[in-house]
């Protein structure tokens, strides 16, 4: 183990598109294997994954599901500039090699690409992305440790397991509130993913992976240290976000807090590093936050952030994005309006005037961001606050078209041919007015109709909703 902490200080990078020295063996092109396609006797069967473990990660089945996971998440290049189009022949002439490689402890894993997403209420996420040779690698691992931790999980962990999800978190939640636990302890660990201390993860890793050479490999990603403007900085800390092997080792890591929480008899829910604790009053709360904030601080070494975790009423806090309110004596669920705010960033992003694209392509661009957000929220009420984004949506149509007609002759035909007469036609086409202020006008609206948007393919977020409900 001592020897894994240090990085190889002669690994050098070859310039021609940084390739690795030494490859994984990969013939074939299978069917992408699923986490969650594990058998349960395999994921039972805990013995004999006591000393060859890294010969179950290395074989040829599993490597190659691996390979076609990474192959089907596509996803940007790491340092090297390799694609994924371009890792299956990488793999078939080099693969004996780095197989060996990694068997006798030679493999050293490229640093990530740092990349840095902007957050919604400021500051900026730090994403890493391994190469894609490492993506397949961390893959394969992630396969076979996946099941054998599955045994050890709790049940109220949602995030990145098979078969579960965010709605089921949210319903859990609202559980907790029907029977009367209505006050919430939500901890929020500042930077997280950037922050896992890497002894106390690959102490708790040791408790049950028995083959070193496995745990020699982990530690090699965790250290792989990170490029930035060219010059490779050491990691100390932290589990690049991105990795395929990232969301594994975060609930592994954050699966002490679970146990610590049902050690204490604390109703709770885990999304990832998103924790709700759930209690009766107000002071319990703040007994509950003290207490668990000093566990998280001193045994697990990470820290909370103060400033963002609160105890307060469900329906005040967001949690997924979602948040609770009463009806007539019942709970339900809503949407936060923070995601709301992002969302129509999100579309006035897709129908910004200025944007250079075919009404196809918008269409097209609206369809999928609608879709996929009325199916993250379809749990909750919102059919009155689709209805207001419907609206507030075909003003933003409408004003495109308006931008896209630009000059006076061009507005004054089409408003004729889609049935306005000639004087209102030539009134509006002169009109000084701002393209948002005109998009709510009267005769906009008589002129491109809903009915008329709707002919053209323009998705109605309603309706999307009451289908996928």
């Amino acid at each position: 183990m001592k020897d894994t902490r240090k990085r190889s200080e002669n690994r050098q990078l070859h310039r021609e598109g940084y390739l690795q020295e030494d490859r994984v063996e990969l013939e074939s092109n299978v069917g992408a294997f699923s986490i969650s396609s594990m058998s349960e006797k395999e994921a039972n069967d805990g013995n004999r994954y006591a000393n060859r473990l890294l010969e179950e990660i290395l074989d040829r089945d599993n490597m190659n599901k691996a390979y076609k996971r990474v192959k089907s998440n596509k996803g940007k290049h790491g340092i090297d500039g390799m694609k994924v189009d371009e890792l299956l022949p990488f793999l078939k002439a080099n693969g004996d090699r780095i197989k060996q490689a990694i068997m006798e402890g030679r493999y050293n894993p490229k640093p990530v690409r740092r990349v840095e997403i902007p957050k919604p209420d400021g500051g900026v996420r730090l994403l890493g992305i391994p190469t894609v040779l490492d993506r397949v690698i961390q893959q394969a691992v992630a396969q076979v440790l996946a099941p054998i931790y599955e045994r050890e999980f709790s049940e109220l962990s949602y995030g990145f397991r098979p078969k579960r999800n965010a709605h089921q978190a949210v319903m859990k939640c609202k559980e907790y509130i029907e029977a009367g636990y209505k006050w919430v302890v939500d901890i929020d660990l500042a930077k997280y993913f950037d922050t896992v201390n890497h002894d106390k993860l690959m102490s708790i890793l040791s408790r049950t992976i028995k083959d070193s050479r496995v745990l020699s490999l982990i530690r090699k990603y965790l250290q792989s240290g990170v490029m930035l403007n060219g010059v490779v900085i050491e990691t100390e800390e932290g589990t690049p976000q991105g990795g395929n092997l990232s969301p594994l080792l975060s609930n592994i890591m954050l699966n002490e807090l679970d146990k610590e929480l049902t050690k204490r008899g604390l109703r709770f829910c885990r999304y990832a590093d998103d924790a709700n604790i759930y209690v009766r009053s107000r002071k319990a709360a703040e007994r509950v936050m003290a207490n668990i904030t000093r566990f998280i601080e001193r045994e697990l070494k990470l820290k909370v952030n103060k400033e963002k975790s609160a105890v307060g009423r469900p329906w005040n806090l967001k949690f997924l994005g979602f948040t609770f309110y009463h009806v007539k004596g019942e709970v339900r669920i809503r949407v936060h309006p923070k995601p709301v705010k992002k969302f129509k960033e999100k579309l006035k992003e897709i129908t910004g005037r200025s944007r250079a694209k075919s009404v196809n392509e918008i269409i097209l661009k609206l369809k999928q961001s609608i879709t996929g957000w009325v199916n993250y929220f379809k749990i909750a009420d919102m059919v009155g606050l689709l209805k207001e984004l419907d609206e507030w949506l075909r003003r933003r149509i409408r004003m495109c078209y308006w931008k896209r007609w630009k000059k006076i002759k061009t507005k004054h035909d089409n408003l004729v041919k889609l049935g306005m007469g000639e004087y209102k036609a030539w009134e509006y086409a002169n009109t000084r007015k701002g393209y948002w202020r005109i998009s709510n006008s009267p005769i906009l609206a008589r002129a491109l109709t809903n009915e008329k948007l709707k002919k053209q393919g323009f998705p109605t977020m309603t309706e999307i909703y009451l289908r996928v409900r």
